[in-house]
């Protein structure tokens, strides 16, 4: 069940993500005078629809994305420079997209095309979108690590019981294994150890110093359970664990090996207190995670490639690559399912749909149609020309002819398509988690 709800969740927290998106660009273009004819959450078939005065509001069967349908997207053949037929497939793609444009054009309504808007005008429709993404993921930052907080110091409340005894380098327990103290003497998960040996323990400073410095073979331990104290006999062992360094990491050797060194095992790990943090580490957070995307965005076209051996080969997934929608849900369900309670549930949760907005922040500003940064780029350089010529005394030049680029704006839709394919196959065939 708990595995379901996590799909659930950031299934749901994904399509509101879009649905926000195309807020960012409905809202400034109609506040620009730009007729809106459509509102859409999704891609196919239409599920449902109703019109609110100009604009028909809808919900479409893929929840792979949306889009707003702004009217006169592309100047008509009549407005651009240099924009008479030219022989070729290239120039029909072109025309066909002026001429479609043209037509949701009503009569008396051409003041009202998208391509009547300045260059700023434009760039802040375009940009509307990714930016409400930015502001979705940092206010969700906001919530997971000022509103909830992140797992801090560690407390005297047990957290987990090792089954076994772990040898170093050797992961999960073998037949031969021998139990842990800690499990042998009946300690159990979200006991509080009030004292161990004697010695009272109000941090995990001093459980530790306690485990170390008791000598006996049996040791009583003092733990609170529901509400009332339970002594416990604990026969800790030697152990070879490696040596932890000041900043909390393995000390190693010249071979990169941890070095070990016989230590009092008892076999407990604690929970963490949840810390609340400040504005300032979510804007670093933040700011990390665009660093992040666009580097992963930087060697995507290796990574993608990478996914084609693995499929072919059969070789073990990077667990660190880039996912689809799918490889998303599966982590969410796993993170939901893991039960390391609802606090801690909660800012996985809510970090992982801040990290999907953040994607959908970076990657929508690649200046590429038919995604947004393309437009921007369009855009700015019909600025970019304008001022050139108001400072030389030159007339006025005609808006930038986006609709020559929408060969290529095909091309990066049959990319995205084949990328999408392929995340999804490795999805389910080649599968990342967390367990």
């Amino acid at each position: 069940m708990e595995y379901v709800l996590g799909v659930v969740v950031v299934v749901v927290g994904l399509l509101a993500s879009i649905a926000l998106h195309e807020v960012g660009h409905l809202v400034p273009a109609k506040r620009f005078g730009v007729r809106v004819s459509q509102y859409m959450v999704g891609f196919g078939p239409t599920l449902w629809s109703r019109t609110r005065g100009e604009t028909e509001y809808g919900l479409k069967a893929i929840p792979l994305g949306g889009y707003v349908r702004l009217i006169g997207m592309f100047p008509p053949e009549g407005v651009v420079a240099g924009s008479t037929r030219r022989p070729g497939r290239m120039a029909e793609i072109a025309h066909a997209a002026r001429a479609a444009s043209a037509e949701e054009i009503r009569p008396g309504e051409d003041h009202r095309a998208f391509y009547r808007l300045s260059a700023p005008r434009k760039v802040v429709v375009m940009l509307g979108g990714p930016v409400m993404n930015l502001l979705l993921a940092f206010v969700l930052v906001l919530v997971a690590l000022v509103g909830i907080g992140l797992p801090g110091s560690p407390t005297t409340t047990v957290g987990v019981v090792g089954q076994c005894v772990p040898t170093v380098g050797v992961d999960g327990c073998g037949p031969d294994d021998p139990v842990t103290p800690a499990a042998e003497a009946g300690l159990l998960p979200g006991d509080r150890i009030v004292s161990y040996g004697g010695v009272t323990t109000g941090t995990w400073d001093d459980v530790q110093g306690a485990i170390r410095g008791a000598q006996a073979a049996q040791v009583p331990m003092v733990v609170e359970r529901d509400g009332e104290l339970v002594t416990l006999t604990v026969r800790p062992v030697l152990a070879e664990r490696p040596v932890v360094g000041e900043d909390g990491a393995w000390v190693v050797d010249e071979a990169g090996e941890p070095v070990t060194e016989p230590t009092r095992f008892v076999g407990l790990t604690p929970t963490a207190a949840i810390e609340r943090r400040g504005v300032g580490e979510a804007l670093a957070f933040t700011g990390t995670a665009i660093a992040g995307t666009a580097a992963v965005i930087v060697t995507l076209p290796a990574q993608l490639v990478d996914l084609v051996r693995v499929l072919v080969t059969g070789a073990e997934r990077d667990a660190t690559g880039v996912l689809g929608p799918v490889g998303v849900g599966r982590i969410a369900g796993e993170v939901a399912a893991e039960s390391a309670g609802p606090a801690q549930t909660a800012v996985t949760l809510l970090l992982l749909l801040a990290s999907l907005n953040v994607a959908l922040f970076v990657f929508n500003l690649l200046p590429l149609l038919p995604l947004d940064g393309g437009h921007v780029v369009g855009a700015v350089w019909e600025g970019a020309r304008r001022q050139v010529a108001r400072l030389r005394g030159r007339p006025r030049p005609a808006p930038a002819d986006v609709a020559r680029m929408m060969p290529v704006a095909y091309g990066v839709f049959l990319v995205l398509i084949a990328m999408g394919v392929l995340l999804l196959v490795a999805d389910v065939v080649r599968p990342v988690s967390l367990l």
